[in-house]
């Protein structure tokens, strides 16, 4: 019988039992991980956000110690805990985008955030908040990052952030599934099944990301780092079977194996799986917030409306709490730091953080 063991006091290769080892059928058809804003809650947004709006700051600008969200702030702080620590996800329902203008949405946004973390900048435009939405880039070129498409994104975490935060603007006319899954459950799934690919995943000589481009200063256009990383007593789970694959255009990268790209088809058989996936359609107003850590999420495929103000919109954050688990120095590269509360982000030479009222 496998041995077990839990975040906090993780043995590596042990079977990891707890909150963030979830399947689907401990949620589906519960809202036990949705928060429902309140009439109060949303009233604290508006006065926020009407106060920012006509102190005319710009939107970076806005801080939740100038513009607070009394006791609406406290609840998202609880939220972000039990996604740091917890089980790895939640969803808000409620965010009264239908009513604000796009620049009352960002700075709604934008203050909540702060509640969950720093903002960390996504790209090399320097872009705090994302824009995700298809802006026609073509998915075939291997710089594109496939959020500005309409393609299905595979199964993967947002490694250069803790935390990932998604809010609904617009949905599309068909398809843009955003679901996830329990990074952990395929864990320990892999190790009940395959326990020698869970070794393969773990192996710090053999899986490299590629930067995509978005190179900073001193750095290559590719690196190394684990899928299963055992740190001080945590698992933290990093994975994009697309950068492996692109990581593969350097000559200095060395070719996958067959036993990589067997763990590769079972962590995404896993991830998929109904037994481990979660599928929802976000609507506008949701919030979906995950741990890079413990959660893998995906996108499917979507129709877009003809009308260009109907198009799929989601905006984006990359938070770094104040509050997280430690990460081996792997994390170096793709976070630029292992330091809690300053880690995070893509980091460019010349790089100004800002915020866009379109994706661009």
């Amino acid at each position: 019988m496998t041995a077990t063991s839990r975040q906090g006091s993780v043995k590596p290769f042990t079977l990891i039992e707890g909150p963030a080892a979830w399947y689907t059928k401990d949620y589906a058809g519960t809202t036990k991980h949705v928060y429902f804003l309140t009439p109060s809650d949303i009233a604290e947004l508006d006065t926020a956000v009407q106060s920012v709006v006509a102190a005319g700051l710009d939107i970076k600008d806005a801080s939740k110690d100038s513009f607070p969200l009394p006791t609406f702030g406290p609840k998202l702080k609880e939220i972000q805990h039990e996604v740091s620590f917890g089980r790895g996800f939640a969803l808000l329902k409620g965010v009264p985008v239908d009513r604000y203008s796009r620049q009352e949405s960002l700075i709604a946004y934008w203050l909540m955030g702060q509640y969950w973390g720093k903002a960390v900048p996504q790209n090399q435009k320097g872009h705090v908040i994302g824009h995700i939405k298809d802006i026609g880039h073509d998915p075939s070129k291997p710089e594109t990052r496939l959020y500005a498409t309409s393609v299905a994104q595979p199964w993967h975490n947002d490694g250069p952030a803790d935390l990932v935060a998604l809010l609904c603007l617009k949905a599309a006319r068909q398809g843009g599934s955003s679901g996830w899954s329990s990074s952990i459950t395929v864990y320990n799934e892999i190790l009940k099944r395959a326990p020698e690919l869970a070794n393969v995943l773990a192996d710090p000589n053999a899986w490299y990301f590629d930067r995509k481009g978005e190179i900073p200063p001193g750095k290559k256009g590719f690196y190394p780092i684990p899928v299963f990383n055992f740190f001080h007593g945590h698992l933290s789970v990093n994975y994009s079977d697309n950068y492996y694959f692109l990581s593969q255009r350097h000559p200095e990268v060395p070719r996958l194996t067959e036993q990589q790209l067997q763990a590769i088809k079972l962590f995404n058989e896993l991830a998929a799986s109904p037994e481990l996936a979660m599928d929802y359609v976000l609507q506008p107003g949701d919030v979906q917030l995950l741990s890079n850590h413990t959660c893998l999420h995906y996108r499917s495929a979507f129709e877009d409306y003809d009308d260009i103000n109907e198009k799929r919109h989601l905006l984006r954050l990359w938070l770094t709490p104040e509050e997280e688990r430690p990460l081996p120095h792997y994390y170096e590269e793709i976070q630029g730091s292992t330091e809690i509360g300053k880690r995070g982000g893509i980091r460019t030479e010349g790089q100004v953080e800002t915020i866009s009222l379109e994706a661009e």
